[in-house]
């Protein structure tokens, strides 16, 4: 399970990115999404505040789920809950720049990765070239009419 903290990782993303200015919450969170599938993990992103009034931008995202931290509260803290809750804390990964997430995350032994090295592994992650498709031919092998051809081809014909 890989836990993020959502305005963190958008300042780092805005800290190292010129283009990045017009990147939102929800279109940061479908890339989140699409990289967890790719790389078949789950997630969790958290945010602080209420979040906008209309959520519906976050619904259905694919590996992630997102939350708010709500008022009164901020996202390290409910971060720093989820740490302590879990009853497998060396499956998480915490993904902060923040100091704080990432001692206590140490101290439970689960892995901590600071934003801008999330985002990086994010982006080779997508600019690896997937390897071309191999023909079905390949694995099916010679059809009888193909097989006919090559024994009648080299003088084998039965």
């Amino acid at each position: 399970m890989i836990i993020i903290d959502g305005h963190n990782l958008l300042h780092a993303i805005r800290k190292t990115e010129e283009d990045s200015q017009a990147l939102s919450d929800v279109q940061l969170c479908l890339i989140i999404g699409r990289y967890l599938k790719l790389i078949s993990k789950h997630g969790e992103i958290i945010f602080d505040g209420t979040g906008p009034r209309d959520k519906s931008g976050f619904d259905n995202i694919s590996n992630l789920e997102v939350f708010f931290s709500g008022q009164g509260t901020d996202t390290d803290s409910v971060i720093e809950d989820k740490i302590r809750a879990s009853t497998a804390p060396k499956g998480l990964t915490i993904v902060s720049s923040d100091r704080r997430l990432r001692r206590a995350a140490q101290t439970r032994k689960a892995t901590a990765i600071k934003s801008e090295d999330f985002w990086n592994n994010l982006q080779k992650r997508f600019r690896r070239k997937k390897a071309p498709r191999e023909p079905a031919g390949k694995h099916l092998g010679l059809t009888e009419s193909e097989t006919q051809q090559w024994l009648e081809f080299f003088g084998l014909e039965q």
